[in-house]
């Protein structure tokens, strides 16, 4: 454990942001899932509502700070991709 005051607190901001950033990323992680739900179920316009959201989510990580933007664009990317498959199936 540290002595000094200010790195007590940095630890202590540390875990905050930690907690934070888990709980964003679990909640992009469930909007993805609904995504590739709806489009299994070739549910177009619960696929594009629920798309809009996860990119929505995404590009407000990389404002938070808590993906990095190649990051944000490759799971869009990927989502994008995945749902085009399933849609043409």
């Amino acid at each position: 454990m540290a002595n000094i005051k200010s790195a007590k607190k940095r630890i202590l901001v540390a875990e905050r942001n930690h907690d934070r950033n888990v709980a964003y990323k679990s909640k992009v992680k469930t909007a993805v899932k609904v995504v590739l739900a709806e489009a299994a179920a070739k549910n177009q316009d619960a696929v594009n509502a629920a798309i809009s959201t996860v990119y929505k989510l995404c590009d407000q990580g990389v404002s938070k700070g808590i993906f990095h933007k190649n990051t944000a664009a490759r799971k869009k990317s990927r989502l994008a991709k995945a749902v085009n498959k399933l849609l043409a199936e």
